[in-house]
């Protein structure tokens, strides 16, 4: 908690590398970081920078190679791996570039499944993916196969499903980079709107400076460490 905000994310002196060959290569060279409880936070930087590893460390995807991660107060930095699991479905939702979701399900049944797996469940997997669809304004394609859905539909479902067990902390790998410039405003603005209802912090991995701009703070990495950060907009949290 710093100064009445509670702290979703903190980085410290976080250092990733990486073997390859004969040589190793510095993804990450000390990134200490700070994201409080309601943010939308963009974090950009040229190719190669280390922004997709740094989300993945701090989705429990990967661990450092040195330094500290902790995720709403719980240090995720050597846990055991089903214990990462545990807080990957708990307290972590995570949204991809190209959706990810299980072909052979329709849309109520892909945004179940978290809760399905959930330790301790909170909620009916059905009522809570029905809620969610619902709150996206998908009701009327639940019953339907990503095969069947635009990809900003398919989008909106991933969405619900990684808000399924209602984790503190979305992360979100350049999740307009697979739709057009439509579809990917409606996916924005349901990112907002989420974090505006539920108080959910998002974290956005983007290369599009326009989406970056729509957040509250801007971080910029460059050669693995965090050159600049930069209020887009004036901060609201719920």
């Amino acid at each position: 908690m710093v100064n009445g905000q509670r702290t979703v994310i903190r980085t410290r002196n976080l250092v990733k590398n990486l073997p390859l060959g004969k040589v190793v290569v510095h993804a990450l060279r000390g990134v200490d970081l700070d994201i409080y409880a309601g943010e939308i936070v963009g974090i950009v930087g040229p190719s190669g920078s280390g922004k997709s590893t740094l989300l993945g460390l701090i989705g429990g995807l990967d661990k450092p190679t040195k330094g500290t991660i902790e995720i709403d107060g719980v240090d995720i930095s050597r846990m055991s791996e089903d214990r990462l699991t545990e807080i990957r479905n708990e307290k972590i939702g995570f949204i991809f570039q190209f959706f990810n979701l299980i072909p052979t399900l329709t849309a109520l049944e892909n945004v179940a499944l978290p809760v399905q797996f959930a330790r301790k469940a909170k909620f009916s997997s059905d009522k809570r993916a029905k809620e969610l669809l619902s709150m996206l304004k998908l009701e009327d394609r639940m019953h339907h196969r990503p095969s069947e859905l635009s990809g900003g539909q398919q989008q909106r479902v991933a969405i619900a499903r990684a808000l399924a067990n209602n984790p503190p902390l979305l992360l979100a790998d350049e999740p307009t980079g697979n739709l057009d410039t439509e579809s990917g405003e409606i996916v924005l603005r349901t990112l907002e709107n989420v974090r505006r209802e539920t108080g959910t912090t998002v974290v956005i991995v983007t290369h599009d400076p326009d989406i970056a701009k729509r957040t509250d703070r801007v971080l910029t990495l460059v050669d693995g460490r965090l050159a600049t950060e930069t209020v887009a907009q004036p901060v609201t949290r719920p």
